[in-house]
């Protein structure tokens, strides 16, 4: 589906449709700075143009990429003020790319200590579960 340049006057709705995204979401993003605020028509309507459409894009992408919320806003900050250099976002990025690496590694530590307590458990007819006591244990044990 292309964008199409220009398009002025949808709605919350449509705008939700475009992208993907749950209407809920759409409000939560406004309501938090990160999707400024559309204008309305005479009758009252919220009017989404295609800025908006192109900017939703970016921050479901940046969430989709494990971006905060503040990373986001900030990224939308370099994004807003063009004539910032790329390696502030390079910058953003890769304070990100760290915190990535960090919960890998949690998570391979993690995958390692349920592999082997899932091995103790055997045919799982052990008297005592050797997940519980683990779980008992003090972190430093593990």
């Amino acid at each position: 589906m292309g964008d199409r340049a220009g398009v002025t006057g949808m709605q919350r709705a449509e705008l939700a449709r475009r992208t993907g995204c749950n209407l809920e979401t759409v409000r939560y993003y406004e309501k938090v700075g990160l999707l400024p605020e559309p204008p309305r028509t005479a009758s009252g309507y919220r009017s989404y143009d295609s800025t908006h459409e192109r900017r939703l894009r970016f921050v479901l992408r940046a969430r989709e990429l494990g971006f905060s919320l503040d990373e986001i806003r900030e990224l939308l900050c370099l994004v807003d003020e063009r004539d910032r250099p790329c390696a502030e976002v390079r910058d953003v990025a890769a304070v990100h790319l760290a915190v990535v690496r960090a919960k890998i590694a949690d998570l391979k530590r993690m995958e390692r200590v349920l592999k082997d307590v899932v091995a103790q458990c055997g045919d799982g007819t052990l008297p005592e579960c050797p997940l519980i006591e683990t779980l008992f244990q003090e972190r430093n044990a593990i």
